[in-house]
């Protein structure tokens, strides 16, 4: 008990010095060990191996060196042209066609950084140039952005996947309904506060079906990419990871015939790959160490009858749920809460009977609206730094949308059919 006192104020003292997520579980992790008569301290790179030694998990660094080739690929601007010629008429229209963008671009990669960057790098100048305000138009793409790993696919939704051994397929069908609603309401969001600031439309007149069908047609080869993955995946024609392959031979072979990506590029776009692959990894094989005493200690039992003890009604311990979510996501990162919490609050879902479909697309999505709420919401200091504004300003502009996000969580936490509905009907 001394040990696991000692793991715990480490854990907390590391991760308030700024040290990364990863790290911090992982030396915690590693004195309880040391301290722990009985174990043995081969213990660690076991656990660390046998975790990231699954096939699933090999969609991660495929889904996300899929990713990088669209954002070398010119993918990026064919699906922002589509976008205008869809929504540009509508006041505001710049923010609908960023809104837009990057629903699409989610259906693509899976992650929300990349959204953001993609699709800011090249809409937030557009945005100042016809005078929307700075800071507006950082908080509209990283609300937008956080849509990433809702729509599928969704990288995040594959760690839990991993983790709980729930199918894959549902959780991305599960992202459906919840990232168009999402989307939709941010484009009411912004369009009510263009109305109110006077932004205009981009375009003067509503495209016609000939224009539209023109850029689609343009914009096919991007568009094809998530019809693709999905559509594999529930015919049970591969699998997840399968998919990932397929998709970063998709997105290379449009990138290298379109002359947007050479040879020198690649070098470039494995190197990131690879970096981003790793962080992610390496957290997961860190937190199975940290999950596995945790287990030992029966944190998850204790956590259980305490959850239980406040309700045993799933409505409201979804709504508990999510409130703990948004909190920590104040202070980690999304790719720190789900393998850490998914193990731990698996049991308590099943126990009273929250479908675990509903309960993996919540927690993922609430784990990601992290990434904008301060103070270490990732995507805000990322959108901050393209847009050139202070984080603060983005942070509070992105309070309406972040508004938006919460309302859609509670909404299905208590109807988790909206989460459910499109994975029952084409998954029996």
């Amino acid at each position: 008990m001394n040990a696991a006192i000692i793991m715990g104020i480490l854990f907390f003292v590391l991760l308030i010095s700024g040290l990364p997520i990863s790290f911090a579980t992982g030396l915690a992790a590693m004195v309880y060990i040391l301290l722990t008569p009985n174990i043995p301290a081969i213990l660690i790179p076991q656990r660390m191996f046998v975790t990231v030694d699954s096939f699933a998990l090999m969609a991660i660094p495929l889904f996300i060196l899929a990713g990088e080739l669209m954002n070398s690929g010119g993918i990026t601007r064919k699906i922002v042209d589509f976008s205008s010629k869809l929504v540009g008429h509508i006041t505001g229209g710049l923010a609908h066609i960023s809104i837009l963008a990057c629903m699409i671009f989610a259906g693509m990669c899976g992650s929300c950084t990349a959204a953001g960057v993609s699709v800011g790098s090249m809409m937030i100048p557009a945005l100042k140039k016809e005078n929307y305000d700075v800071d507006f138009s950082a908080a509209v793409i990283a609300s937008a952005a956080v849509l990433g790993p809702v729509i599928p696919p969704s990288i995040i939704m594959v760690v839990y996947a991993s983790l709980t051994g729930t199918s894959v397929a549902k959780l991305f069908l599960g992202g459906i309904a919840p990232g168009i609603i999402i989307g939709m309401l941010l484009m009411f969001t912004a369009y009510r506060i263009s109305k109110k600031r006077g932004y205009q439309a981009k375009l003067a007149r509503r495209c016609s079906l000939k224009e539209i069908m023109v850029s689609f047609r343009k914009s096919l080869a991007a568009l094809l990419l998530p019809i693709v993955i999905i559509g594999g995946i529930l015919s049970g024609m591969f699998t997840a990871t399968e998919a990932g392959a397929i998709g970063v031979a998709y997105a290379g072979a449009v990138g290298f015939l379109s002359g947007e990506i050479h040879i020198s590029d690649v070098k470039r776009i494995l190197l990131n790959a690879a970096k981003s692959s790793t962080n992610i990894l390496f957290l997961m094989g860190t937190g199975a160490v940290f999950g596995w005493i945790l287990t030992s200690l029966q944190i998850p039992q204790m956590m259980t009858r305490l959850l239980i003890g406040i309700s045993s009604q799933p409505q409201i311990l979804m709504l508990i749920i999510i409130a703990f979510v948004l909190f920590l996501g104040c202070f980690l990162a999304d790719a720190a809460i789900v393998p850490v919490l998914a193990p731990l609050l698996f049991p308590v879902i099943q126990q009273v009977g929250i479908d675990p479909v509903a309960f993996g697309v919540i927690l993922c999505t609430t784990a990601v609206v992290g990434n904008i709420t301060p103070p270490v919401g990732g995507l805000l200091f990322v959108i901050s730094g393209v847009g050139n504004v202070s984080v603060t300003k983005t942070a509070r502009a992105v309070l309406p949308f972040l508004a938006v996000i919460v309302c859609v969580l509670v909404a299905c936490g208590i109807f988790p059919q909206i989460v459910t509905t499109i994975p029952n009907l084409l998954m029996r």
